[in-house]
């Protein structure tokens, strides 16, 4: 009997092969080229002293000195540790919840129901940070805020957020949880609805119960998805929310040493230098430690079971 030979396709052959899936990616390759690839050029301006009537290739190379610049002006090591422990905190406690809840939810009997609070999880994700930082001005306002008229009523005195930076590393996780939350439930939820469910049926007959089966079989099966989101987000660890942390303190200068990252510097540094290449090299920077993030993790989690690595 021959053995049979399978004839090794050519990448034009592959492209023309699957020409209906390349022109569903188009769009988003397009997107990504012109947003992520082309201003790529643009880091030459973080080793110039950028004017604009020279231009960004025309302006004098002033070699490191932005560079420089930022580290002696004294907080660089503040908004990069402010930046990597918000982020650490919101992948862990966010992670956490997400699957919680979207257990949670796979768990509930009542179809009703469960569209119901899956809905009411959902939808703070679509509120716009602005909104959600009047709520906040709203809850923790010193004057009139509903928190300290709690307060007020049982005897005990207000307490003055906005002056007080102690406090915001819990507000702004909290904050962060609440609106952010409800898409990974959605992600998880449906990575929990693909499991088998012949897998759970002949868990119950031997006799699991619900505690059993959610540990030996439902959390093993979206482990994958774990794991890639959370390097995903690892990805992103040196990158603050704008949105979040400026909607929710503004120019409160009180609270930077607990608030500031580095995308909160560089917005006000962009509005108040002159040198457009200062700002770039904070975002070079930022780039390059954000890369290197994601290759260690990549890294380590490749060492442990390459199936699960980006």
């Amino acid at each position: 009997m021959k053995a049979t030979t399978i004839k090794k396709q050519s990448f034009m052959q592959k492209l023309i092969r699957y020409k209906t899936l390349l022109f569903m990616l188009l769009p988003s390759a397009a997107l990504v080229i012109i947003f992520s690839y082309l201003p790529i050029g643009g880091l030459v301006m973080a080793f110039k002293r950028f004017n604009y009537a020279d231009g960004i290739f025309g302006s004098p190379w002033v070699g490191l000195d932005n560079f420089r610049f930022f580290f002696e002006s004294g907080k660089a090591f503040t908004v990069t540790r402010n930046t990597a422990l918000y982020n650490l905190a919101f992948i862990l406690i966010n992670t956490v919840l997400e699957i919680a809840f979207a257990i949670i939810l796979s768990e509930m009997a009542g179809k009703w129901l469960k569209k119901i609070t899956q809905s009411i999880i959902f939808l703070p994700y679509f509120i716009s940070w602005v909104i959600v930082g009047s709520i906040a001005y709203s809850l923790l306002s010193y004057e009139t805020g509903t928190l300290n008229g709690i307060l007020r009523a049982m005897g005990v005195d207000p307490i003055n957020f906005y002056g007080e930076a102690g406090w915001w590393p819990l507000i702004i996780v909290a904050f962060s949880a609440w609106k952010g939350v409800g898409y990974g439930v959605v992600v998880y939820l449906a990575s929990i609805l693909g499991v088998d469910g012949s897998l759970h049926e002949a868990a119950a007959i031997d006799g699991a119960n619900i505690f059993q089966r959610i540990r030996y079989i439902t959390i093993p099966s979206i482990t994958p998805t774990v794991i890639t989101l959370t390097l995903l987000a690892l990805g992103k660890i040196f990158r603050g929310n704008l949105d979040l942390f400026y909607q929710l303190v503004g120019q409160n200068g009180t609270l930077f040493d607990k608030t500031d990252v580095i995308d909160t510097y560089v917005f006000r540094m962009t509005i108040a230098a002159t040198d457009v290449g200062q700002t770039v090299a904070i975002g070079f920077y930022q780039s390059v430690l954000c890369f290197i993030t994601i290759i260690i993790a990549n890294w380590i989690v490749k060492k442990k079971d390459e199936n699960y690595s980006l």
